[in-house]
């Protein structure tokens, strides 16, 4: 692989005008079959194997006409003056117009008013009034979200308290401006690392290019593969991401390659050829992770790691073609200033080898260099330091309870957590986790009389405040109930009561003949909490296992792979564990503006592993393979190590802290899900490159010493030899093929 991509990196270094124009070319087909594309389709979230879906499915099927839509609502939540009831006249009548005014709106579908559905608390200080629209809430209107904010504020301005909920004014807060914040610390952090702006500038440049180039096809093909607008927000996160990490590992290659003397289309061939074939195997694992999400069942979840899989491609090509390409348009504008100046007496005149040679012996050990020889040093020290450190960090992880937060954890500052507030105190804390059951009695002799005992069963239950008369369909085989409970929807408490009305399904079986089935959105969290814990191990065994096997062949190792996956597996829990004790235990809540503590979101472990598994491999990739290289090239284990950190140390840091801003400017937004993502983010890749690749993987390799990479002589035969450290650049190469047009002017030089 090491020849083939040197080839690569020479030609496109080359060739540089051709490829620029290719990828400029496929970047504007993408964007123009985005903008000619039709509108990609909603979200069709399904949970499949669960009793939800399963009762969703009957729904559809016996209630074809019953109106469900993926429409938004609102839900405009009326209180009374202190001492007023909501019936009062004055009061009756300002709700009644707000109510008509927004009726008349173009993408209303309907306007129920509370007095007419009784929809009013027994207290009667306050009403609800549910507003549908034809259009889900990412398709509304100004005019329309400004309608529902105005008709609200009549209604204030006539002496009532009026909060909104439903998620027709609900978005994800994942603004420009905090990308761009992430992408302009990426940009100082670069410069830092670079010493120079066309350095600094061409990982940002590439990186979006891929992310603009990857999500305009994905749009472009959105309809026609069934994606949706939301599929892209992985992609987008994870293609800026190794999109830098990549350009920076090749571009960090390239100027250490020119340092040692070598011409710049010789330095990027084999810049190309070591680093970019680390490139290519920390792409494929961070592939695997993101195809492996189909694993969990989570429709939504599938298309995420599909297309942010392919994003990910897309950043591995452009990495390999154009960054090479563009560094041919200024090969030396991107290294430091030592090395511009050599190279500038060297082309004076003065030999190049020379100058490299002399410039070696007067550098300073660089802090990377001091690091790992302290940790050669000690090696039993820093390691048990260092899974003490995540150990502990994880142990919250124990205590893990997985949910779905709605509006009750969102800030008080927010008209959502109003509302929910409101309704909760006027109609009990179960009103916003309403419980929808299902009576399928096709199969019992009576099917009214089947629904009223399972109405009459779930009245007497424990827990439930509530039971609506049954609604039947058309055919009257099929009945639907609302149940609410006494208790949160996201609390224990209904979590129980969800299950304890499952239980009930066997009974209501043997003695009705009917099939009752319990859903609604309260459900439907708990299913997924359940199905995402039951398919953690599985994922992480598919991935882990993939991703071992890959990562044998490149090291053609087992300790290495095996240390690398162990390694990974702290540092998620570790993060795991700091989320639990934030978000869930309440640990720091106040300082990181955490108001509501509560379950943790049922996607988030299976997200993190997904996102950390990735960035992780990049980070171990691209530090061993500088060992693993240096190791075959000659030198013994601990001064292969120091080699290692010295070449890639800097690398790892800078590509880990642009992370870390990119990913800790969530952790200010107030949506808690974000927040929630960006501090377990940003706590993984700390941990990860800063405990797991740069302090516990050199000490296990100082403390195995060359068996670390060990391999029996069975297994190195089977395995392909990928050449991933390059070896093959440093035995004599057919000069022609090495080119391909035959005018290469010098043979690969050893390292």
């Amino acid at each position: 692989m090491a020849t083939f991509l040197y080839r690569l990196g020479r030609v496109s270094f080359r060739k540089r005008h051709w490829f620029l124009l290719l990828w400029a070319a496929i970047l504007a087909v993408a964007v123009f079959g985005a903008a000619k594309a039709p509108a990609a389709p909603q979200d069709s979230f399904t949970i499949s194997g669960t009793e939800s879906q399963k009762a969703f499915d009957l729904l559809d099927e016996r209630f074809p006409d019953s109106g469900s839509s993926d429409g938004a609502t609102a839900r405009l939540v009326f209180v009374a003056p202190h001492g007023q009831k909501i019936t009062a006249a004055d009061n009756k009548t300002a709700i009644e117009h707000t109510v008509s005014e927004l009726a008349d709106g173009s993408q209303v579908q309907g306007a129920l008013d509370p007095f007419t559905t009784h929809a009013v608390s027994k207290d009667g200080t306050t009403a609800y009034a549910t507003i549908t629209y034809k259009k889900p809430s990412s398709d509304l209107t100004d005019t329309t979200t400004s309608a529902l904010k105005g008709a609200a504020q009549d209604a204030r301005d006539a002496g009532l308290t009026v909060e909104i909920g439903g998620d027709a004014l609900s978005s994800m807060e994942m603004s420009a401006a905090t990308e761009l914040i992430g992408v302009a610390a990426a940009a100082v952090i670069l410069l830092i690392t670079f010493g120079s702006l066309v350095a600094a500038g061409l990982p940002l440049v590439t990186a979006l290019l891929g992310i603009g180039t990857a999500v305009a096809a994905i749009t472009a093909l959105a309809s026609t593969i069934g994606f949706s607008s939301t599929t892209t927000t992985l992609a987008l996160m994870l293609g800026l991401a190794v999109g830098i990490d990549y350009a920076l590992f090749i571009l960090s290659r390239y100027r250490s390659e020119r340092a040692e003397g070598r011409d710049p289309e010789e330095a990027v061939g084999r810049a190309v050829g070591t680093a970019g074939s680390a490139v290519v195997f920390a792409g494929l694992t961070v592939i695997i992770a993101l195809v492996g999400l189909s694993v969990v069942g989570l429709s939504i979840l599938t298309k995420m790691g599909l297309a942010a899989a392919f994003t990910v491609l897309v950043a591995v090509l452009i990495a390999l073609t154009l960054l090479p390409a563009l560094i041919g348009f200024a090969p030396r504008a991107v290294l430091s200033r030592s090395v511009r100046k050599r190279d500038k007496k060297a082309r004076e005149g003065r030999s190049a080898e020379t100058s490299a040679h002399k410039a070696h012996p007067q550098e300073k050990p660089g802090l990377g260099t001091r690091w790992a020889r302290f940790v050669i040093r000690r090696p039993l020290l820093v390691l048990l330091f260092g899974v003490v450190a995540l150990g502990t960090c994880a142990l919250p992880a124990l205590d893990l309870e997985l949910g779905n937060p709605g509006d009750e954890a969102k800030s008080t500052s927010t008209t959502e957590r109003r509302a929910y507030d409101a309704l909760s105190d006027a109609f009990g804390p179960g009103f916003n986790g309403p419980l929808t059951v299902v009576v399928d009695a096709r199969g019992s002799d009576d099917p009214k009389a089947a629904a009223t005992t399972v109405a009459d069963d779930l009245k007497a239950t424990d827990g439930v405040v509530s039971v609506t008369r049954p609604m039947f369909n058309k055919a009257g085989d099929t009945a639907m109930l609302t149940v609410t409970p006494s208790t949160a929807p996201s609390s224990n408490e209904t979590k129980d009561l969800v299950h304890t009305m499952r239980d009930e399904a066997d009974a209501i079986k043997a003695d009705t003949g009917a099939d009752m089935l319990v859903s609604g959105n309260t459900a439907v969290n708990i299913d997924m909490a359940d199905k995402v814990t039951s398919a953690i191990l599985p994922y992480l065994a598919v991935v882990v296992g993939l991703a071992f096997l890959l990562l044998m062949v490149v090291f053609r190792s087992i300790l290495v792979p095996l240390k690398a996956a162990l390694g990974f597996l702290l540092s998620v829990c570790a993060s795991l564990g700091v989320i639990v004790a934030v978000f869930q235990w309440g640990w720091l809540a106040d300082l990181l503006g955490v108001e509501t503590v509560g379950p943790i979101s049922s996607m988030m472990p299976v997200f993190l592993i997904g996102v950390v598994f990735g960035l992780a491999m990049d980070y171990e990739v691209f530090l061993v393979t500088r060992m693993r290289e240096a190791y075959v090239h000659g030198e013994r284990p601990g001064e292969a190590i120091v080699t290692g950190f010295r070449h890639s140390g800097k690398v790892v840091v800078a590509a880990a802290v642009i992370m870390m801003s990119v990913f800790a400017g969530f952790i200010g937004l107030s949506e808690s899900t974000i927040k929630m993502m960006g501090l377990g983010l940003t706590s993984a890749v700390f941990f990860d490159a800063f405990i797991v690749r740069m302090a516990i993987v050199p000490a296990l390799l100082a403390l195995l010493g060359d068996k670390a990479w060990w391999l029996p002589g069975w297994l190195q035969k089977a395995l392909p030899n990928v050449d991933a450290e390059g070896e093959k650049l440093n035995r004599p190469l057919d000069l022609a093929t090495a080119s391909g047009t035959g005018d290469v002017e010098h043979e690969p030089s050893r390292v």
